[in-house]
């Protein structure tokens, strides 16, 4: 089978190139930057975007966040099931 993505410059507004379980952390930063996240169970998201600004957002289940993220929190998470949508 051909790979569609082998001479695709990964884009913001393109498909994600990968979907990674996010831990929530107080102190550790996800391992690539999410463009966006993807919520199995609702409940709040506590985050920190790529501006630098943290946030909380009430989200439902099976909902996406649109929005750069470097670490989503533990302290204010009640939302499980998290992914990161990475480009890398």
């Amino acid at each position: 089978m051909s790979n569609p993505f082998t001479l695709r410059t990964p884009s913001l507004t393109g498909p994600a190139l990968d979907l990674l379980p996010v831990t929530p952390s107080n102190s550790a930063d996800l391992s690539a930057v999410g463009i966006a996240l993807y919520v199995q169970r609702a409940g709040a998201v506590c985050l920190r975007t790529v501006a630098g600004g943290t946030r909380t957002v009430a989200m439902g289940d099976h909902s996406f966040l649109p929005v750069g993220v470097t670490r989503v929190l533990a302290e204010g998470t009640t939302a499980t099931g998290i992914h990161a949508l990475v480009l890398s």
